[in-house]
């Protein structure tokens, strides 16, 4: 996988979540969501990543996780999300999205407001996720 598969993989997940929400399948648009924020972020790394370098073993064992939030450091993001998270909408996005796990794909409780929410913190277009990423 690069960059770009990352990316697109993010931009299919996110148009997955939309048909899922739009199904009612809550549980499956929740967790697709999450996942998509997890591919634009493995994407950033994988941009840090010189073409013609290896990488240190520290950044390559941080980047295979599912934590969004431990996935922010190989990312090189840390600064960057602390200035965002001063925006009170953009806070409250990233707060919900914390939320998330991998394991949610096992979760069948996930109701359509905490869906829908989800999808609208991850895609708001100016303060979403995915907008910052």
């Amino acid at each position: 996988m690069n960059r770009q598969d990352f990316r697109r993989l993010a931009g299919q997940r996110v148009r997955d979540a939309e048909v899922l929400l739009a199904g009612r399948r809550y549980a499956a648009a929740y967790y697709l969501c999450g996942y998509a924020v997890e591919c634009a972020l493995k994407a950033c790394i994988a941009k840090r990543t010189g073409r013609y370098d290896f990488p240190e073993l520290k950044t390559v064992q941080a980047s295979y996780t599912h934590s969004l939030k431990q996935l922010v450091v190989p990312a090189n993001l840390e600064k960057q999300l602390q200035k965002e998270l001063r925006g009170e909408r953009f806070g409250a996005n990233w707060t919900l999205l914390q939320d998330w796990s991998e394991q949610n794909r096992y979760d069948l409780n996930i109701t359509g407001q905490e869906a829908r929410d989800l999808y609208d913190a991850v895609t708001d277009s100016t303060d979403g996720l995915l907008t910052w990423l």
